[in-house]
C-alpha cells in the first residue's frame, strides 16, 4: 500500500486528504482465472479534535476522532478500499465466462453450446417422429390414388 497524504491542521481537528494505491490480486467472477492490478483512491476524512461540542451534530458512529494527540487511519484506509473494490470482479470486460454445463472456458471455444431439451416438450417430441412417419404414409397413399 502507498500513501500520499496530507494531514492538514484546520479549526474543527487534522483534514487527512490525499490518494492511495493498492494492489489488488483475486479471482475472476465469470472464469475463475487469477488477475491482478493497482487500484488508486482518493482520501478526505476529518478528524475532529475530543473537546469539540459539535460531536452531537452528526452521528458519533461517523464521527473520526483525535484521541491522544494521535489519528488513526486504518479504519478510513480500509472503508475506503473496500467500497472501491468491484461487487463482481472480472480478469477482462469481455470475459465470457464458463460454460454452466461444462465448465469449459468460452473463450477458448466461442463457438461452444449444448443442446438442451425441455423435459416439459419430451412427450412432444416422440410425437414429432410419428408425425413424420405418417406424413410419408400419407404421401405414399396419395400418389398411388393418383396413378
Amino acid at each position: 500500500m502507498d500513501l500520499e497524504l496530507r494531514l492538514e491542521g484546520v479549526h474543527e481537528g487534522i483534514l487527512v486528504s490525499g490518494n492511495v494505491t493498492v494492489d489488488v490480486t483475486g479471482e475472476c467472477g465469470r472464469c475463475l482465472d487469477p488477475f491482478e492490478y493497482d487500484l488508486e483512491i482518493d482520501v478526505q476524512e476529518l478528524f475532529s479534535y475530543e473537546d469539540q461540542e459539535d460531536l452531537e451534530a452528526e452521528d458519533e458512529e461517523e464521527q473520526r476522532l483525535v484521541e491522544n494527540e494521535k489519528i488513526d487511519l486504518e479504519p478510513v484506509l480500509r472503508d475506503a478500499v473496500v467500497t472501491a473494490l468491484p461487487f463482481q470482479p472480472v480478469c477482462r470486460e469481455d470475459c465470457e465466462g464458463l460454460c454452466s454445463e461444462c465448465g469449459i472456458h468460452l473463450s477458448e471455444d466461442p463457438g461452444h453450446h449444448h443442446e438442451v431439451l425441455d423435459p416439459r416438450w419430451s412427450a412432444l417430441q416422440g410425437l414429432a417422429g410419428q408425425t413424420a412417419v405418417t406424413a410419408d404414409k400419407d404421401n405414399v397413399l396419395d400418389e398411388r390414388e393418383e396413378s
